[in-house]
């Protein structure tokens, strides 16, 4: 069962607002999950431009949030986030951090929020990536939706 959510202002298909970006506030936009599954413990969240030249390049990663219906916005930058349950940034674009959408003046790129809904916290430190949270995930990963925008 595919994991639904909204973002308020950040439409799927849609355009980034500025406070979400590189070029405005830079703070990660508040996650609204409609149908999460009765046995998810944790989510995890993932930020990829899907237009960069390198292959779905990651801008953030968190995970170990707390599994509820909803996930604030504007979390701050740490290796951990004790407002969300001692939550996990991970290493990418954003080193422990979001990293809003932030292209080359002039060009438009395609960005891809994804959520996780996962059975179990993930034992990985705050240097791992996408990439290791990903394999640390098989097996435990029960939903996955994600949205795309874009920004530039």
């Amino acid at each position: 069962m595919e994991l639904k959510f909204t973002c308020p202002g950040l439409p799927d298909g849609g355009v980034f607002p500025p406070e979400n970006t590189g070029r405005g506030a830079d703070i990660s936009p508040e996650i609204v999950i409609e149908n999460m599954s009765p046995k998810a413990k944790t989510l995890a969240v993932t930020l990829e431009d899907l237009s960069h030249p390198i292959r779905g390049f990651t801008h953030w990663v968190i995970w170990n949030i707390p599994a509820a219906e909803r996930v604030c916005g504007a979390i701050p930058p740490g290796k951990r986030v004790p407002a969300l349950g001692d939550a996990v940034q991970g290493a990418a674009y954003g080193w422990h951090r979001y990293a809003g959408p932030k292209p080359p003046r002039g060009r438009k790129h395609i960005y891809r929020l994804s959520v996780y809904a996962l059975d179990t916290p993930i034992n990985l430190g705050p240097n791992a990536g996408k990439r290791a949270f990903l394999r640390a995930a098989q097996g435990h990963l029960l939903q996955k939706g994600s949205l795309t925008a874009a920004f530039g």
